[in-house]
């Protein structure tokens, strides 16, 4: 059996090749793909079971590996079912239980997270692509910056809110040497991100923990900073998350955020610019958008003092589009579908997963349009300050006081003719 086993383990290998292939060569007709898998299932049939003892650290789920997470394989495709009737099929309508919000993220990242790693990468987010760089080198510099914003180094421990399977947490510790503590509200990441960081030598670093960032299980004033790349806009309140980050970080520490947002472009009066937006909601596990203003006031209603505000999308006059790689990989998109419908057609992957892929498909095209209208940023960054209880800005404040009244008496002397 073990010649089995061998000839199953090189199919799956060379079908996940053919993939990564495919990727760069936008000519390559998806037949190829489908029929390297279909010389290959025979063979996958054969293997009664993985022995995970035997099997190399794999950086991402294989082709034939795709699940649900934590679903039962037998019910993805009724929780898929269920988590799309929770969005309203009025326009601009979002999730209509917003009472449920958490528990259909969850259910959201459990249904897409083999697929994302497998697609996409372990970092779920966008960034703008850096001239003479790479994708992943200008996905590290995007991580990176947060890092610097937020003063993250050795002996210091951060937040990272919302860490999916930790791809960002483990950039942002390799480069600052900070400990980063992260939170996903889903187990299943938990598991995968604990996975890569011990298979990277970044345990000691890198802290995944399952929890709801609306009810963090922190103690009061426990981190010197936190971040939050692409994930505080599946909150149904913004200003619950930014309160709850508010309570755990230190007097005078740093949040800063990549925020989901519409733009001043968008306009509620045009359809297709509702109907963008509404599709990028369902198809990424968001109540609804809100615009960058409103994430400022949410900023200001937690208590933060906002440093800065600004559109990383549109910011850098030299960087590619955030969405560029999206639409570079359209072909690579049909591919991926001929091979997920193949292996769903020959239940090599549970009932479900190919529905969740076609989902994720489809809003692909919605972030594109979206990008190329300019009504909505995946990374409009906010910097956030927690204000000192004592010392330094007081003593600011007093200082700016003490100012202000030299200037009104200068200003008062002046009047007099003195």
């Amino acid at each position: 059996m073990e010649h089995v086993d061998r000839l199953s383990r090189a199919s799956q290998d060379a079908f996940d090749r053919v993939s990564e292939y495919c990727k760069d060569k936008p000519a390559t007709s998806a037949a190829i793909a489908v029929a390297a898998l279909t010389v290959s299932c025979a063979a996958w049939n054969l293997l009664p079971s993985r022995n995970s003892s035997s099997q190399r650290y794999k950086q991402k789920p294989g082709t034939f590996e795709l699940s649900g997470g934590n679903i039962d394989s037998r019910q993805i495709k009724t929780e898929f079912e269920g988590y799309s009737k929770s969005y309203g099929s009025e326009a601009g309508a979002g999730i209509t239980d917003r009472s449920n919000t958490s528990e259909l993220v969850d259910k959201f990242y459990s249904l897409v997270t083999d697929i994302y790693e497998w697609g996409w990468g372990q970092s779920f987010h966008f960034s703008p692509l850096l001239p003479g760089k790479s994708v992943r080198e200008s996905e590290a510099a995007h991580e990176a910056r947060l890092a610097a914003i937020i003063g993250l180094r050795p002996g210091k421990n951060c937040l990272d809110v919302g860490c999916g399977v930790g791809g960002p947490m483990r950039t942002i510790a390799a480069t600052s040497g900070g400990i980063v503590t992260g939170i996903t509200i889903n187990d299943y990441q938990v598991s995968r991100a604990e996975m890569h960081n011990k298979n990277m030598g970044l345990q000691d670093l890198c802290r995944p923990t399952q929890g709801d960032f609306l009810h963090m299980p922190f103690g009061d004033g426990t981190f010197d900073g936190a971040y939050a790349i692409e994930a505080t806009c599946h909150a149904a309140k913004l200003s619950e998350v930014y309160s709850e980050i508010y309570r755990v970080l230190k007097p005078g520490a740093i949040f800063a955020s990549y925020e989901w947002v519409s733009t001043a472009k968008y306009n509620g009066s045009n359809k297709d610019h509702v109907r963008i937006i509404d599709e990028i909601n369902f198809g990424n596990g968001l109540p609804e958008m809100r615009t960058y203003k409103q994430a400022e006031e949410a900023g200001a209603m937690a208590g933060f003092e906002m440093l800065e505000s600004i559109d990383l999308a549109t910011a850098s006059p030299v960087a590619g589009p955030w969405y560029g790689r999206l639409k570079r990989s359209r072909t690579q998109h049909h591919i991926n579908q001929a091979m997920v419908s193949t292996t769903s057609f020959l239940r090599l992957c549970p009932a479900g997963v190919k529905e969740v892929h076609h989902m994720l498909v489809n809003v692909a095209k919605s972030l594109v349009d979206g990008g190329e209208a300019g009504v909505f940023s995946p990374m409009h960054l906010l910097v956030f300050k927690k204000p000192m209880e004592n010392g330094a800005d007081k003593a600011s404040d007093k200082a700016s006081q003490g100012a202000q009244k030299v200037s009104q008496t200068a200003t008062k002397a002046t009047a007099n003719g003195k």
